[in-house]
């Protein structure tokens, strides 16, 4: 999808705005009104990185920022994708001719949702989809997450499959690890099918269980703001990929089923017996990250439901500590946000995402956020930065159907 110039410019609060577009557009290209227009956002997490493949603990919460599809059914297994915002025609394939690691660039994300629909038997016979999105892509804001469940949500109306949220997500997830190629856990596809409007999604992703916990921090005189550093490093590539093997050799090495089942008072003990066994230093650390920022979830919960909203700052930057010191995938860019954004007042602020770029957040008080954003602003004009974009995040709706 396109790299918006500024994601706080982009419309997307007017509904008539975000299905006439999709709709018009699938008119213009394929000759006659979808039977639908879906939307699914993308999300940025709170708190918990690289914890939801170790069947941890996550708080994500969607943005307004969607991924829009308008659809309409096909009987003769042929499948057209179109996307408004990557140059090209109609990308068209044959459902029964889908099978992992094809390809198809972009249009293996929807594509894949529909292999994943048919391999669990669910009677998809074709469909023709027309994309348009405003989540910034690079940006570790989940724009690909948006696609595959805007698709999945689109087609399982419009052949009656009967999946609930949780299971359209997992449907996602597993277009996305099987059929395109990423290892991803499931936060993702979870955050932009589940979240609710001006909540925070706790989410358990052993066993999917989730709450929904108010998250109005406008009301405690608080803002959090994304910061879009503009950057992605390739140090990032297949970066994702190692560190979940060094997760899963670490839980390997201490009898653990994942790293969940690994207690936080108990994690000195832990980490000194990896050490005694020989486990390559990096997977000491990236233990101690994981079962860090377990506690850090359970840590901010507890502060939520207190109402001590303020104290969730310093928990953040543990957070970005962690992830910079012991899992390593943050960047000069996300560090500077930090930094900058600590020196200037802002109750605390990490890295969000995969990481090596993309995106932070910071947790400010709305009377000095813009003093905050200016000197962040500032420290990348003078760190020879582009500057970087900033919004606000307002916790929103999760998937839903438009029209």
């Amino acid at each position: 999808m396109t790299e918006h110039s500024d994601p706080a410019a982009v419309p997307t609060g007017d509904p008539a705005d975000a299905t006439r577009e999709p709709a018009d557009a699938f008119t213009a290209l394929y000759g006659s009104a979808p039977e639908g227009v879906w939307a699914a956002p993308g999300r940025v997490n709170l708190i918990g990185e690289y914890t939801d493949f170790n069947d941890g603990f996550v708080m994500p919460l969607a943005l307004p920022h969607t991924a829009r599809a308008a659809v309409a059914r096909r009987t003769d297994g042929e499948l057209r994708l179109h996307s408004s915002d990557v140059p090209g025609g109609v990308v068209r394939l044959r459902i029964d001719e889908l099978a992992p690691h094809q390809g198809h660039g972009w249009a293996a994300y929807p594509a894949g949702v529909v292999w994943a629909l048919r391999e669990a038997g669910h009677p998809v016979s074709g469909a023709d989809i027309q994309l348009t999105s405003t989540v910034p892509t690079g940006a570790g804001l989940s724009s690909s997450a948006a696609l595959e469940v805007v698709t999945a949500l689109a087609l399982n109306d419009l052949f009656g499959l009967g999946l609930p949220a949780p299971e359209l997500a997992v449907i996602g997830q597993r277009a996305e690890n099987a059929f395109v190629g990423v290892p991803c856990g499931i936060m993702d596809q979870m955050a932009s099918a589940c979240c609710t409007d001006g909540h925070a999604l706790y989410l358990d992703t052993r066993d999917l269980t989730q709450r929904q916990v108010p998250f109005d921090l406008s009301a405690h005189g608080l803002r959090l703001l994304v910061v879009d550093t503009r950057v992605k490093h390739a140090l990032g590539d297949g970066a994702y990929a190692e560190r979940r093997a060094g997760c899963e050799a670490g839980a390997a090495a201490l009898g653990l089923r994942t790293l969940r089942d690994l207690p936080f008072p108990g994690l000195g003990t832990a980490l000194e017996a990896l050490a005694a066994s020989g486990a390559d230093e990096s997977v000491v650390r990236y233990v101690r990250h994981v079962v860090g920022d377990n506690e850090r979830v359970r840590q901010v919960i507890a502060l939520l439901d207190a109402g001590d909203v303020r104290a969730v700052g310093p928990v953040l930057d543990a957070g970005h500590v962690s992830l910079r010191d012991d899992l390593r995938v943050s960047c000069p860019e996300l560090d500077l946000v930090v930094s900058s954004a600590g020196e200037a007042g802002a109750l605390g602020a990490r890295m969000t995402g995969g990481g090596f770029g993309g995106s932070a957040i910071v947790l400010v008080d709305e009377a000095r956020a813009d003093a905050v954003a200016g000197a962040v602003r500032a420290a990348f004009a003078a760190a020879g930065h582009a500057e970087p974009g900033i919004f606000p995040a307002v916790p929103s709706a999760g998937a839903r159907r438009l029209a």
